[in-house]
């Protein structure tokens, strides 16, 4: 779930800085000096710049990366602490901005702060894992088809089928798709990797059986023949281990989020 500013519930720590980077340093940055009547600001400021300009801990910055987030910060304390910048703070657009900015700063140390301390146990992650992958994995399948333009080639073709004509023969001789030269050949594959109507049909058949009616998609009428199925091997806990762990933690803080919501409204 993604939060204002681009931060995500599991990511690092968030920089909301709105300051157009390249504005400032084009017209911030001067000789890389602090000044000698620079303003007064924590040096947390300082570390929050330098790691939203770096891209790296505070504590890997060099001497001259400092010295220039200071010099930067000095001039963005010194300009937005004139009369005018006081002024125009007071336009109803920058205040909203200023307020926009400051709530979403304050979303996202909530956000990470509830994630941080309600973590998803290894139970927990084992019992989802269990349930979506372990206990009931996709089933596989494999096909042919023969895709035809009009419904009533596609019901020519299953009355020779009927008659005992060769699968993979019509197919090659009558299907529109790609897989006609190689016999309608389909391969494995889920029921979530074709479209719907084509993927009921299948999940409905019997190996070895074709359909009795023609099926109808977006590509055109089918007719399909399952050959096998088989069940799928669930992939191993630690290859969706994390995305488990994501997938319960914003789902707890959803629910955090619609119960704060609610009290709210009371």
């Amino acid at each position: 779930m993604k939060l204002f500013f681009g931060s995500s519930l599991s990511g690092a720590r968030p920089l909301p800085i709105l300051l157009s980077a390249t504005f400032l340093l084009a017209a911030c940055n001067g000789s890389a000096q602090e000044p000698e009547n620079a303003p007064l600001f924590d040096e947390a400021v300082v570390d929050l710049l330098l790691e939203s300009r770096t891209q790296k801990p505070a504590a890997e910055a060099t001497s001259e990366e400092r010295a220039s987030a200071v010099d930067e910060l000095s001039n963005i304390y010194v300009i937005s602490s004139l009369p005018r910048a006081v002024e125009l703070g007071n336009n109803p657009e920058i205040k909203a901005q200023i307020e926009l900015q400051g709530r979403a700063i304050l979303f996202n140390a909530v956000a990470v702060d509830f994630i941080e301390n309600n973590q998803a146990s290894e139970q927990e992650i084992f019992n989802i894992y269990e349930e979506q992958f372990a206990l009931a994995p996709p089933k596989e399948f494999k096909a042919r088809h023969i895709l035809v333009e009009t419904q009533s080639e596609a019901v020519a073709l299953i009355e020779e089928l009927k008659g005992g004509a060769d699968f993979v023969e019509l197919a090659k001789e009558h299907s529109t798709g790609p897989s006609g030269p190689s016999g309608g050949d389909l391969g494995w594959f889920t029921t979530q990797a074709m479209v719907a109507p084509f993927s009921n049909a299948v999940a409905a058949m019997e190996d070895g059986a074709f359909t009795t009616e023609p099926v109808q998609t977006q590509f055109g009428w089918h007719v399909i023949i399952r050959e096998d199925s088989r069940d799928s091997a669930p992939p191993p806990l630690e290859s969706v281990r994390d995305s488990i762990k994501q997938q319960i933690e914003q789902n707890r803080f959803r629910e955090f989020m619609d119960n704060a919501r609610a009290k709210a409204s009371e």
